[in-house]
């Protein structure tokens, strides 16, 4: 899979991972644009608003933890060890780590520029946009992720793809989206 420069915006159907499927949430579709130092992405998750865990505003502050309740996510590698994560959440709140290898070596990735987050609830649908700064070292691959949280107690774990066994957005199966080379931009 390619990703899309800003004049064309890729569109992507996550899957929801087979042990942990939503109750009530239909689909979630990612739309991805590349810009000159930043990736802007949409996460359109289409379930009733009211049966999901959406976070309350909040400060867009660097904060842990984001991925126990409804939670957006970019993983972005430029080699084949070393990988980056940010999580997004529709209160606002972010955060971004670093990893050498998988799962190891975690630390915050500092950032320019405070990542753009934006959410709107509709009756039929939370709609989630962030634009996240690029890395200095441009990523060439990608990984779409989302953790949603429904009332009731039901998580699922959406991606482009998934590894065999539990879900495990760390995983080198779910790197799949290609991006563009530096030149591209």
């Amino acid at each position: 899979m390619t990703l899309a420069s800003s004049a064309n915006p890729l569109r992507r159907q996550l899957r929801a991972h087979p042990d942990a499927p939503p109750g009530s949430v239909e689909a979630v579709e990612v739309t991805v644009m590349m810009e000159a130092q930043a990736i802007a992405l949409t996460y359109r998750i289409a379930c009733p608003s009211t049966v999901l865990v959406v976070p309350a505003p909040a400060a867009p502050v660097q904060t842990d933890g984001l991925w126990q309740t409804t939670c957006l996510e970019l993983f972005v590698r430029a080699g084949p060890e070393a990988y980056a994560e940010y999580n997004f959440s529709p209160s606002g709140a972010w955060a971004a780590y670093r990893f050498s290898g998988y799962r190891e070596g975690m630390a915050p990735v500092p950032l320019d520029h405070t990542p753009q987050i934006e959410a709107h609830v509709a009756e039929d649908a939370v709609v989630v946009r962030a634009r996240i700064p690029l890395p200095p070292v441009l990523p060439t691959m990608a990984s779409l992720t989302a953790v949603i949280e429904e009332k009731d107690g039901t998580k699922s774990y959406w991606a482009l793809a998934h590894p065999a066994g539990k879900p495990d957005f760390h995983d080198d199966a779910c790197f799949v989206l290609e991006l563009p080379a530096a030149k591209a931009l």
